[in-house]
């Protein structure tokens, strides 16, 4: 592996030198083992070092849609709002609905949108993730000394994640700090999911994962909370509030299914039809000038409307 490739991402790294093979055949590929690490197998998410020998075992390259007698159709592309932006750095405003990059049956994410409408940038890597249904600020880097440089302050917890989100029941505590360890694992049918930790005897497990909850408003069975992330571990602020009893409204993965579809049904009230979780302001040290950079992404207009909607009827 040589320099230029020095901090990145095994993942990103394959989908660069493996250009037309598809990124959900390129994440099968790190799953199964077949690509190699310093002959181990490695995770999508592990970073590459100077030295390091990386398999890749031989791939068929499959024919081309002429070929095949196939039309491929182009992916629309998308118009992100943009909040901040140099020649190092790039922060937008995610709309719901949109995975930060392909594999797992998603072909066209931020990234790849961004890389496609920007052909001239000789580099553009995320800095870190959102969830495809959450919206709001998310971090690109335009450098790899940029990238480095944002991921020893989040490393460090010198990145400062506030989050916006609405929650079935009613939150007592105006400040709650919440401690709970996180273990991911995969499902009988092969969906990854995170569950608070425990070891065989029923007891948490020192794996930190800290989220600070503070209670916005409240009606009579919803509260929106503010939730700024100390750590951030995948799902974090959905698997703690679940485990809480206090699921996020939409969250199809760890919510309350029978409430996401009576929420989502169209009807007199707004409707809520995607998981309500925003990305709503974040501060961070730009890694070049060394300023303090804040940045703001108001509400949705969809969870704007469904607050309104709430204030009207109480919530009930």
């Amino acid at each position: 592996m040589g320099e230029d490739s020095n901090g990145q991402r095994i993942d990103n790294f394959l989908v660069k030198r493996l250009k037309g093979v598809p990124k959900s055949h390129i994440y099968q590929l790190l799953r199964s083992g077949q690509v190699r690490l310093n002959s181990k197998r490695v995770n999508a998410d592990r970073k590459l070092q100077l030295g390091d020998m990386v398999r890749i075992p031989p791939i068929r390259m499959a024919e081309n849609g002429a070929q095949a007698g196939k039309k491929i159709a182009a992916s629309p592309l998308i118009s992100f709002g943009i909040l901040f932006q140099d020649e190092t750095l790039l922060v937008i405003n995610k709309p719901a609905g949109v995975a930060v990059h392909g594999g797992s049956g998603v072909s066209f994410g931020v990234i790849e949108q961004l890389r496609a409408q920007y052909p001239n940038w000789k580099f553009l890597e995320l800095v870190h993730r959102l969830d495809r249904e959450t919206s709001g600020i998310l971090f690109l880097a335009k450098s790899r000394a940029s990238l480095i440089e944002l991921h020893r302050q989040i490393r460090a917890g010198l990145m400062e994640k506030r989050y916006l989100t609405l929650v079935k029941g009613k939150w007592c505590n105006s400040r709650q700090s919440v401690k709970l360890p996180l273990n991911k694992y995969v499902t009988a049918a092969g969906e990854r999911r995170v569950a608070v930790a425990m070891d065989k005897g029923g007891n948490k497990v020192p794996m930190a994962a800290h989220t600070v909850f503070t209670l916005k408003k409240s009606w009579q069975g919803f509260s929106l909370l503010e939730a700024e992330l100390k750590t951030g571990r995948t799902h974090q602020i959905r698997v703690h509030l679940a485990h809480l009893g206090f699921p996020i409204a939409g969250d199809d993965k760890y919510g309350n299914f029978a409430l996401n579809k009576s929420l989502a049904r169209t009807g007199s009230k707004p409707r809520l039809a995607r998981m309500f979780l925003h990305a709503f302001a974040a501060e961070v040290t730009h890694p070049v000038t060394g300023k303090i950079l804040r940045l703001e992404a108001p509400l949705t207009e969809d969870l704007q409307e469904f607050l309104i909607g709430l204030d009207i009827d109480g919530g009930g």
